[in-house]
């Protein structure tokens, strides 16, 4: 198998070579590649050869010794240099089954393709490994790899993902345990289904698994209002929140006992809905998790404190008092409180500037999709057009799709910022960026 290269590297190795975009790479010492993983692990050498077929078909074979590791400068067409591979589950919470129609082609892709684990932190659910899939992994010793568990019932688990062989994938596990590869786990949770006695079950078995396991989240299932026809799911109660939490607790004090980690941990969304404060930042094992929101509302706490602290030793006195300024945050439903709190703590050092959080309601999926990424251009423009937004307005950038200026629904922030009639700051999710935003002119 040959792969395209698309362009390479100023000053590279292949650059040196002679070697252009439109060239084809066909074997690395004398091995073909199925993807980028072999492609790594065969450009790591520090004595290799390439053969490369021209534009022009010819043939070419180059002869390198280089340091270990070092770059090629290859850049291929496609990042996994092989096609992507969509998921065969049909799961019962899955949120992509959940989105209304009419929306881009791409975001009604179902992704579970292992090589991304590795080059992005997706979660899959192991059911698209092929055995050489599980071999390649251990013989290269790749890690972390993050596992979709959702349940350690193997009966159970093939319920949930609608597939006869999502319990035996489950086997793969034990196999990179013992080849000593790094997981992390997610678990999924739906009331009624793998909640309490399952969950229980489930954390029971994956903390044998630690510390080559290194972390496990638990995260709520979100239930959009496009479910008609779908598995019937309740959304949690504050009680049922504080179950979880309990569970969880239990577990992180055991896994403290045993392996110095918490190793189990409940996201953000727990803790808000059961009213409880967030645990102390300790308590997140460095974040392990963030992406699946574990201790997102913590970090930013804690950055956004400590670049208050700076902000309070940098103040100077003023001849003249500073012009007052009105910012507006807007945000989903979930972060609001904490950026609430947080404001109020900005305005007592700079009483200056005036900031309000705007919480925005999600109507286009529901009032129980709660998180910021999820937010549209329509619900923001539509909650947004009779609040007075001052000077500017602040928005998370997860509310674009990465990398661009494009909300989910296509608005474009172009054209946001025009019918608002408003200067618009996309926001890293940094605490220090935050303030930052709200400091800027």
């Amino acid at each position: 198998m040959k792969h395209l290269i698309n362009r390479v590297e100023p000053g590279s190795i292949a650059e040196k070579l002679n070697i252009e975009g439109g060239d084809y790479l066909v074997s690395i010492s004398g091995q073909e590649m199925e993807d980028v993983f072999d492609y790594h692990y065969l450009a790591n050498e520090e004595e290799l050869s390439l053969e490369i077929e021209k534009a022009d078909g010819t043939m070419q074979v180059f002869q390198i010794e280089k340091d270990y590791a070092d770059d090629l400068g290859f850049v291929f067409d496609n990042g996994l240099m092989d096609e992507y591979r969509s998921c065969t589950n049909k799961c019962i919470f899955c949120f992509i089954d959940q989105m209304p129609p009419g929306m881009r082609d791409t975001l009604y892709f179902k992704d579970d393709d292992a090589r991304l684990s590795f080059l992005q932190g997706n979660y899959i659910t192991l059911t698209n490994m092929k055995e050489k899939d599980i071999e390649r992994v251990i013989r290269y010793h790749m890690g972390p790899i993050n596992i979709s568990v959702q349940t350690m019932n193997k009966e159970l688990r093939c319920k949930m993902l609608h597939n006869r062989f999502a319990g035996d994938a489950l086997d793969a596990i034990e196999r990179f345990y013992e080849a000593g590869i790094e997981m992390n786990g997610q678990i999924v949770l739906c009331k009624g289904v793998n909640d309490g006695q399952q969950l229980r079950y489930s954390l029971e078995k994956l903390l044998a698994y630690a510390p080559v396991m290194q972390s496990v989240s638990v995260v709520p299932a979100g239930l959009s209002k496009y479910r008609e026809g779908l598995y019937p799911l309740e959304n949690f109660t504050k009680e049922d929140a504080g179950e979880v939490i309990d569970l969880i607790e239990h577990f992180q004090e055991k896994a403290m006992e045993l392996w110095g980690i918490h190793f189990v941990h409940a996201s953000d969304e727990w803790y808000l809905q059961a009213d409880r404060k967030l645990p102390e930042e300790e308590r997140y094992d460095g974040y392990l998790q963030l992406e699946n929101g574990v201790g997102m509302l913590r970090l930013l706490k804690e950055e956004f404190h400590e670049a208050l602290k700076q902000l309070k030793k940098a103040r100077r006195f003023h001849l003249r008092k500073p012009k007052k300024k009105h910012v507006t945050i807007a945000t989903g439903m979930l972060a609001a409180p904490t950026l609430k709190e947080l404001c109020e703590e900005f305005m007592k050092v700079k009483e200056h500037i005036q900031v309000d959080v705007v919480p925005i309601r999600n109507d286009f999926f529901g009032e129980l999709i709660t998180v910021s990424g999820l937010l549209t251009g329509g619900d923001l423009l539509a909650q947004l057009k009779e609040v007075e937004l001052g000077d500017k307005l602040l928005l998370p950038c997860n509310v674009l799709r990465s990398g661009e200026e494009v909300f989910l629904d296509d608005v474009t922030l172009a054209d946001f910022q025009k019918t608002l009639q408003v200067p618009v700051c996309i926001v890293k999710s940094n605490g220090r960026d935050l303030v930052d935003a709200l400091l800027e002119e």
